[in-house]
């Protein structure tokens, strides 16, 4: 079922409901047929359903609709009730139909039911991994002493293989087996790059058995990979505080079994069965601030943006994601042409101190062409925490946007010295000499080492090509630049580059041709000055070329 709304989902639809003069089933079918492909997922379920009052021979077909219009419009109540249970149904649509009622079941106090509902017989793929790390969830909701700690299993599947184990390891702390769940819980949050979720469950569980400074020293240790990760940051600031985690609720640890088969069905490209597993992960924990953010995400995605905003606004500003919704929603104004609503929207997140929100700040006016400001936002964070190459490289291109060339190659080369094989730093820093006819031979050598890791970025090709161009080897220059237009044919500073080497080489033609094609790339005053200017005038002669 899912699969076919994911067809539907690549369709262009309407962005308003279509306007049926007639209340006849099949008009208000082809309405929810429209509002479905359009993401307007309640518009759907509201026109599928009128489908049945109007004619109940139909409404089979329109049940099934509705069924997945509901789920994604975030109504698992109502798509519990019509989910298709028929012998004529698929098993995925099946599988799907007992996740959903299993769902509800677990939401609403129907425990037995919904731990019959997610049995493995008839469970199959995609939805076999998220019955069977709720399964245990709802055995303990149940009072199923004997199936609440047995680990899920499902053959195969790695996020069952993880997030199975993480659900026993707490589940066994629940009833009481401590050193099981430890054993559960070292072996996720060991090795060199633990993931956040296992970190923060170990972490959790340290606090409760007042072991903080061990709890402490964990968070320390990915902080020191991630150290802007603020769930981490919340979390240990609370351990140093010594306020134990409080411990999670079974529909709370349910939820947060459903999120990561949703993140990994999204990081697949399967964006809609992405929503609907989000959709019942809410359902059992409306909590859940991550799952807010992530549906924000998919429905600003389908353009639905007022639908997006209020997805972010339901993080409230205590949590630990607030900062993160903050600037979500500050973006979203931005992507919308509203740049006063998104700067005053950053700049009260801002206000109240907290490092990522003066990030996001610094980075929507730098966005907005207000570069000195965006700088010195990012004073007070960079001189009041440890060396930070990323925040030393946006504060770098802020500076050399405003013109403050001495403070932004101070802050660039401190970048650098801190992450000397960083591509995008190296790029920045080199073409950034080339372009100021500096340092040629060691910007050179950096865009060359930057190339190297990126050649397939035209942005980094060309900057190789314009160093050979500075150093005056056309030949090369020309050969280079034509790689990056090809890379990147819409960019006109690349353009602009090709035509001033095709005109080195006496390819005059030529370089005519691509200063009139910069001027349709929509390019910034400077350069449709300059290719203006060429046109007319050509180039001067070029001077004695320098060498490495």
């Amino acid at each position: 079922m899912l699969a076919a709304l994911a067809a539907c989902a690549s369709a262009p639809g309407p962005s308003a409901p279509p306007d049926f003069s007639t209340a006849s089933p099949y008009g208000q079918f082809l309405a929810g047929r429209a509002a479905l492909n359009a993401g307007r997922h309640g518009d759907a379920a509201r026109y599928y359903g009128a489908v049945r009052s109007l004619d109940p021979d139909a409404a089979p077909i329109a049940d099934e609709r509705a069924f997945v219009a509901a789920l994604l419009a975030g109504d698992v109540t109502t798509a519990a009730k019509i989910a298709p249970t028929a012998a004529t149904t698929s098993p995925p649509n099946l599988s799907l139909s007992r996740l959903v009622r299993a769902v509800e079941g677990m939401s609403s106090g129907r425990t037995n039911q919904a731990q019959a509902l997610l049995a493995p017989e008839g469970a199959v793929f995609p939805h076999r991994s998220a019955m069977a790390l709720l399964a245990p969830w709802a055995a303990a909701m149940a009072g199923d002493r004997e199936g609440v700690l047995v680990r899920p299993q499902s053959p195969g599947d790695r996020i069952v293989d993880v997030f199975g184990l993480l659900s026993q390891a707490r589940l066994f702390e629940r009833a009481g087996r401590f050193d099981e769940a430890e054993t559960n819980f070292k072996v996720l949050a060991g090795g060199d790059s633990p993931g956040q979720a296992s970190v923060l469950a170990y972490g959790g569980f340290l606090e409760r058995r007042k072991r903080s400074a061990e709890a402490i020293a964990l968070y320390d240790r990915l902080l020191a990979t991630d150290p802007r990760n603020a769930a981490v940051r919340t979390a240990r600031a609370r351990a140093a505080a010594g306020r134990a985690e409080v411990q999670p609720t079974l529909r709370q640890g349910a939820a947060q079994s459903l999120t990561p088969v949703a993140a990994t069905l999204i990081a697949a490209g399967q964006d809609q069965m992405g929503l609907a597993y989000l959709r019942l992960a809410l359902r059992l924990d409306p909590g859940q601030n991550s799952a807010w953010l992530l549906v924000g995400d998919l429905l600003e995605g389908d353009g639905l943006v007022d639908e997006a905003r209020a997805a972010y606004a339901r993080v409230p500003p205590a949590a630990p994601e607030f900062s993160a919704a903050q600037a979500k929603l500050a973006w979203s104004h931005q992507r919308a042409g509203d740049r006063d609503t998104a700067l005053r929207l950053a700049r009260e997140a801002a206000a109240g101190g907290d490092v990522d929100a003066a990030i996001n700040l610094s980075d929507l006016l730098r966005a907005n062409d207000r570069f000195s400001e965006s700088a010195d936002v990012l004073n007070p964070v960079i001189s009041g925490g440890a060396p930070d190459w990323r925040l030393l490289y946006a504060r770098g291109v802020s500076l050399e946007r405003a013109g403050r060339w001495p403070e932004a190659e101070r802050d660039l080369k401190a970048a650098l010295a801190l992450n000397p094989d960083e591509p995008e730093l190296l790029n920045y820093l080199g073409y950034t000499w080339i372009d100021r006819n500096e340092n040629l031979t060691q910007a050179l050598e950096m865009v060359r080492k930057a190339v190297s890791q990126n050649p397939r970025s035209g942005a980094m090709v060309d900057s190789l090509g314009w160093a050979y161009f500075r150093l005056g080897d056309f030949p090369k220059a020309v050969e280079t630049l034509e790689q990056a237009v090809e890379l990147e044919p819409g960019d006109p500073e690349l353009n602009n580059h090709l035509g001033d080497a095709y005109w080195r080489v006496g390819r005059r033609d030529e370089a005519g041709f691509q200063w009139k094609r910069v001027l349709t790339l929509d390019p910034d005053p400077k350069i449709r000055a300059e290719a203006e200017r060429k046109l007319a005038q050509g180039l001067p002669p070029a001077s004695a070329p320098r060498k490495p």
